[in-house]
């Protein structure tokens, strides 16, 4: 059985952490979108340039940029580059082991490799064929919110617990449901794995959590995570950590940057969404920037309202009690 205080003591104040960080203790933010993403509105707010100029000046030790199955952020800004470390999240549709889309994040390979990683997951959609090549060439990897599921697919949550079996680390995810990101955690210390804390921005909030552990290179501060020798440091509950995603994104689709656009070879993949997003990002009339502010300023009261959060929860009760009996069984 699971001991809710022990998993309550990995979370700790900014306070505490910072003195941690004086006795040599780093943080990092694992899971961070820059506009590389294809959900990500084109805008100089989420550029990899800046992103990683406001993660150092945030004090992030070590720096790494999750896009969806892409690595354009480290073409863009060199793969050597200091304190900068390769990542990706990897989507696999698994359908014989899992039934539905699993969501991983890898680290520290190298171009070649990565090409080797995306093969795997269009080719053979297996995911355990990706996890047996990222032990084999001794490559961290992560568990993305577990119980998040892609809209349109039926979940299978039995899955769940064999899958974190398989993974050394579990993400804590800040935008998720606190009640899922509690389930996260009681799997993650039922078989003895690490847990990390991680934004999942896709709006530019980096660093607003993150995971402290010791670590003079990224290979010993996520070897340190993954023994359970870390904290989880998050101020805000989760639903404001969602609201103010919502907000962001309001904000980025009224910013969308036409050349940062070109820069990246922006695209949904969905038609339909590029030509309106390509509309917003047009040079309009004076009369149509007043009314494009005028929304943009409605949609962000609204985002970052409760109202939202509220219908997301409401829409996933069911859900989160499927979860539940799962892992109380």
């Amino acid at each position: 059985m699971f001991q809710t205080s022990e998993i309550k003591d990995k979370i700790i104040s900014s306070e505490k952490a910072a003195e941690l960080m004086e006795d040599g203790w780093c943080k990092a933010d694992m899971h961070v979108h820059t506009c590389c993403s294809h959900d990500v509105p084109p805008a100089w707010q989420t550029h990899p340039a800046r992103l990683f100029e406001k993660a150092k000046s945030m004090g992030l030790d070590y720096v790494t940029f999750t896009d969806h199955d892409t690595i354009k952020a480290y073409d863009m800004l060199g793969w050597n580059r200091e304190d900068l470390t390769p990542g990706v999240e990897i989507s696999v549709k698994d359908i014989e082991n899992v039934g539905h889309t699993v969501h991983m994040n890898a680290f520290a390979f190298d171009r070649e490799q990565y090409q080797e990683i995306e093969l795997l997951a269009k080719n053979e959609k297996n995911i355990y064929s990706i996890i047996d090549y990222l032990k084999s060439n001794d490559l961290p990897y992560i568990y993305n919110h577990p119980f998040w599921f892609k809209f349109g697919e039926k979940p299978n949550i039995l899955a769940v617990p064999e899958l974190v079996k398989h993974f050394p680390v579990v993400e804590y995810n800040a935008q998720d449901l606190r009640q899922k990101n509690f389930f996260s955690m009681v799997l993650a210390q039922r078989y003895n794995k690490g847990m990390a804390i991680n934004t999942d921005s896709h709006t530019g909030n980096i660093g607003k959590v993150y995971t402290l552990a010791q670590g003079d290179t990224f290979r010993e501060y996520f070897s340190n995570i993954s023994k359970g020798r870390s904290y989880l440091v998050m101020e805000e509950p989760a639903w404001k950590h969602f609201a103010a995603e919502l907000g962001g994104l309001i904000e980025l689709l009224f910013n969308i940057d036409k050349g940062i656009w070109e820069e990246t070879g922006f695209s949904t993949g969905i038609d339909a969404v590029d030509r309106v997003m390509s509309a917003l990002a047009r040079d309009m009339p004076d009369g149509s920037n007043k009314l494009n502010k005028a929304t943009a300023t409605l949609a962000r009261q609204v985002a970052g309202s409760r109202l939202p959060v509220f219908l997301h929860m409401l829409s996933k009760k069911s859900q989160v009690t499927r979860i539940e009996r799962m892992v109380n069984a």
